[in-house]
């Protein structure tokens, strides 16, 4: 009964990957996947990240490609590739047939040639091309401008609030001593925006400006040309180098406290089981997150309930507040239910329903209303949307306590690949923010796997359809997946000083467990009722340690393999996860010895999913750790736990 596809558990569909395709041109490799060139490399040195074509609705919804009569040619130095693709949903239907080519000089040329086959709003279609932050944030580049015009400037090393280059019609810059890449763009006017506001680990280059209105309607049997084309300039003579082996390696000396780590009351509104709340106390959480909008008159009922869980939990809440157009009316009426129901407040998070980024004058209204119910009140504000809304409209420190953005993975793709590739941006969002709000405490509030909402929607959402879920709800919630996930995000997020991150609900699936009655949807979001997600035992293994010193970690190919490294007392941990779907070898150095090593794969998640008490009552097997050194096989997706005493 309890029984899944080892696809359901490694990523929530049973549905096989892309096929990959690794590609030569010359000294250059790509890797091609639906559609997309990735990780184009001159070496070990990525010159692009990724070169693929989006379709955008006009609420910015990516409308996912479909390949046909896919041809690949691989000859000994050099490739062509032909397909045609569709994007149908609604009333989009948008047709091209693509053309990709590497020569032995290592010039890439991707080429759409495109026909809307119905009339649709669109807010973007064509080429987009990523470039990586290694190797680019803080280096020069060189832009040809639309009007032939040149400009010299940087990848910016901190975020960039805004575009760094506009109108684009070339841009180079170097990848090694004496080799550059130019990257030249045609049929459409381009761009490039810092994609770091929203997590993502790349600048992006793209058309249409944003400067232009948008959405545009698309008119049946309108022709769409574009192309892309990567060339290198100087003598690239790089030998390609054979597949290595990850290393990760743990230092001994810390480099901060783990952040504070809470959860989200669950969206759907059931309270939680006596069952639900002891497998959430196990988790050692530090607090609860409310969220109250106090024009509706339903707040006082989440407000209690919400009081109701944390009292049982024995924490206390982080109280987002929403306020709207009567805002001292609203928070005279938070005061006399603050009076009634008492609640634990670590922080309170102020926002206005019509600002993006909060302004000083609601946080000092707040403060005057909640400082009556209690004079220590922490008040902090920013924003419950993306990083970039604080990054453009800068929060008032002198006002506040602390800062607060949101973040979650999935605001320009939706692929695994895509979304591991976000973990490194979530450190970025950590440093360029202590650019202005300097020794003032970071709180990333929620951590989600997909967006709760859609702030830049020009019209309502589209209703799912059969087979489909809710756009707040991802199949990998209860998988393997989102599990190595989570490691990442607390890694980047710990590395990086942060003092609290709130992730996901406490049941349902958007939580860290199902629900007694199990999915709404079965047949999408194949959970188990009543059973723990595995991320669960990746929040319960670090909450074994909160309060602990973060150790550095370093792993050598962090989109392969990447982990965690705490300690507290006298006991490391040590938590390593394959962020792919092939089993995978690493090598780690700098562990203390002997240890102990604990694992969750797709062998024994189901065992651990429905009896996670048992699953944690298991210390882990005794392994020889020679030298402080080990080598461990992960299988997809695998978590490994590694325990040792100093």
């Amino acid at each position: 009964m309890n029984e899944l596809p080892p696809r359901v558990l490694r990523y929530g569909k049973n549905e096989p990957l892309p096929d990959r395709r690794l590609l030569r041109a010359g000294p250059v490799t790509a890797v091609f996947e639906a559609g997309d060139l990735r990780y184009v490399k001159l070496g070990d040195r990525e010159i692009a990240r990724r070169v693929y074509v989006a379709v955008r609705d006009q609420n910015w919804d990516t409308i996912l490609p479909r390949l046909r009569h896919l041809k690949i040619d691989q000859a000994e130095k050099s490739f062509r590739v032909t397909f045609d693709c569709e994007h149908r949903r609604g009333a989009i239907d948008f047709f091209w047939t693509g053309t990709m080519t590497g020569d032995e000089r290592g010039t890439i040329t991707c080429v759409m040639d495109g026909e809307a086959r119905s009339t649709f709003p669109r807010n973007r279609i064509g080429f987009c091309v990523l470039h990586p932050i290694d190797g680019c944030a803080g280096e020069p580049f060189v832009a040809l401008k639309e009007d032939g015009t040149v400009e010299n400037g940087r990848f910016p090393l901190y975020i960039s609030p805004h575009q760094p280059v506009q109108d684009l019609r070339a841009i180079s810059h170097d990848v090694l001593p004496g080799v550059a890449v130019e990257v030249r763009f045609a049929g459409e006017v381009f761009e490039m925006e810092d994609q770091r506001n929203w997590t993502d680990a790349s600048f992006k280059t793209y058309g249409t400006p944003l400067r232009l209105p948008i959405p545009v309607e698309v008119q049946q049997g309108a022709k769409l040309q574009q192309s892309v084309t990567l060339t290198l300039r100087g003598h690239p003579s790089v030998v390609l180098t054979a597949t290595k082996q990850p290393t990760i390696t743990v230092a001994p000396r810390p480099i901060g406290r783990l952040p504070r780590i809470g959860l989200g009351v669950a969206s759907h509104g059931r309270p939680l089981g006596h069952r639900e709340i002891a497998r959430v106390r196990a988790l050692n959480l530090s607090h609860l997150r409310v969220d109250l909008r106090l024009a509706r008159p339903d707040y006082r009922d989440r407000l209690r309930q919400a009081v109701t869980e944390a009292n049982a939990l024995g924490i206390p809440l982080e109280v987002a507040l929403f306020l709207d157009a009567a805002a001292d009316e609203e928070l005279n009426s938070l005061i006399a239910a603050l009076a009634a129901t008492r609640p634990p407040v670590a922080r309170w998070l102020v926002f206005h329903r019509d600002e993006r980024s909060t302004s000083e004058r609601w946080v000092r209204l707040a403060r005057v209303y909640l400082g009556r119910h209690d004079p220590s009140a922490v008040i902090g504000a920013g924003t419950d949307q993306y990083f970039t809304d604080i990054n453009r409209v800068r929060p008032p420190v002198s006002a506040l306590d602390l800062v607060c953005y949101s973040l979650n993975p999935q605001v320009h793709a939706v692929d695994n690949s895509s979304l591991i590739e976000t973990l490194r941006g979530q450190a970025e969002t950590a440093r360029s923010a202590r650019q202005f709000v300097g020794a003032l405490p970071l709180a990333v509030s929620p951590i989600t796997l997909k967006p709760r909402y859609n702030p830049d929607a020009s019209g309502p959402p589209s209703p799912p359809r059969a087979g489909e879920l809710p756009t707040a709800v991802d199949a990998r919630q209860m998988s393997l997946f989102g599990a190595v996930w989570t490691v990442g995000s607390l890694k980047y997020l710990a590395d990086s000083g942060v003092a609290s991150a709130t992730y996901y609900e406490t049941t349902g699936w958007q939580g860290v467990m199902e629900t007694a009655n199990g999915s709404p949807s079965p047949e999408v979001f194949r959970s188990i009722p009543g059973a723990v997600f595995p991320l669960y035992h990746v929040l319960a293994d670090v909450g074994e340690f909160a309060d602990g010193d973060v150790l550095p970690l370093v792993s050598s190919d962090p989109l392969q393999v990447d982990g965690l490294a705490v300690r507290r007392g006298g006991t490391t941990r040590v938590i390593v996860a394959n962020l792919g779907p092939d089993t995978r070898s690493v090598r780690l150095a700098g562990l203390p010895a002997p240890v102990r090593v604990k694992r969750l794969d797709e062998t024994n998640a189901v065992q651990a999913m429905v009896s996670p008490e048992e699953y944690r009552g298991e210390d882990g097997e005794a392994t020889e750790c020679v030298g402080g050194e080990m080598e461990l096989s992960l299988r997809p997706y695998a978590v490994v736990r590694i325990d040792g005493r100093i």
